[in-house]
């Protein structure tokens, strides 16, 4: 699936613009364009319990949460305010990008306290999140509900907990006033949860930052490009992942298993054109992952 970035290569941009005929070829061009363009390799960490199961694309009427991974499952609980009331569950493209600077801070400077600040926004900034208007109020809502949820990892195999019940941070993420002239955004720091800390130290996943913004606000193809991210490089020998499969892990909010192959193929597409060392196939019974590069070469 990585013949976009060879036909860049040999034909040159404008000519894959041209031969672009749908809105998602044409995505699809340009986030590979992007890829193959970034010069500096920054590396972005996620722990990997996100690689196997993820948070809701969209809002959720239920206060709890629960998805299937490879032997693993995340329960994910939202947390009440002074009156009780369900703040709600973190969801979309802006939870996980805030969680996703979060993890890489933490691995960055080997600790949990992680310095806000200015920082937050620039990343942000750096991924096509510019904050102001709606979008604050957006990026200040699911800061609120990854502050207050709490979260549990359990082991499919023999039902163990791998985190016990904690949260993405102890305190919470307050913004200030997102119009103001403050160069910063939110307080100084948070601290990372101890658990939550714990589990993405001993088992991060490193990721390209550049391919994280030619993702953009994608919550599913961030998904996608994670699980590729932590699998393919593992991988000694070819490996087939069916539909049902596929479906128990990137499959909320579809109804049948035909409407859901069509979207994720989509998806996956756009994964690939983020990640070109990606080497896999889409089958009739499910997507064959072959070994490959790691997504990003360097860690360090």
């Amino acid at each position: 699936m990585a013949e976009v970035h060879q036909f860049i290569i040999k034909h040159g941009i404008e000519e894959a613009r041209r031969q672009a005929v749908t809105k998602h070829q044409r995505l699809v061009v340009e986030a590979a364009y992007q890829v193959l363009s970034d010069d500096a390799e920054k590396i972005g960490f996620t722990y990997s319990g996100f690689a196997l199961t993820s948070l809701p694309h969209k809002p959720q009427t239920a206060p709890t949460w629960r998805r299937e991974g490879h032997n693993l499952t995340l329960v994910v609980q939202s947390g009440v305010d002074r009156l009780e009331k369900n703040v709600g569950l973190p969801y979309g493209s802006y939870a996980r990008f805030i969680l996703l600077f979060l993890q890489s801070e933490a691995i960055r400077t080997s600790s949990r306290e992680i310095e806000l600040g200015r920082s937050m926004r620039v990343w942000l900034g750096s991924m096509g999140i510019s904050i102001g208007g709606k979008t604050y109020k957006k990026v200040n809502e699911q800061a609120r509900r990854i502050s207050a949820c709490t979260l549990m990892f359990y082991a499919d195999r023999n039902g163990g907990e791998l985190m016990r019940r904690g949260g993405f941070v102890d305190g919470a993420i307050s913004m200030t006033d997102g119009l103001s002239d403050q160069p910063s955004l939110w307080q100084e720091r948070v601290l990372l949860n101890e658990e939550f800390y714990r589990a993405l130290r001993d088992h991060p996943v490193p990721l390209s930052e550049g391919a994280l913004r030619a993702i953009g606000p994608r919550s599913m193809v961030i998904d996608v490009y994670i699980w590729l991210a932590y699998r393919l490089h593992a991988l000694k020998r070819d490996v087939e992942v069916g539909w049902p499969a596929l479906y128990s892990q990137f499959g909320a909010g579809f109804d049948r298993i035909r409407g859901f192959r069509r979207h994720f193929v989509e998806c996956l597409g756009f994964a690939v054109a983020a990640y070109p060392e990606a080497n896999i196939e889409i089958g009739e019974r499910g997507v064959i992952l072959r070994p490959s590069r790691p997504a990003i070469a360097k860690v360090s």
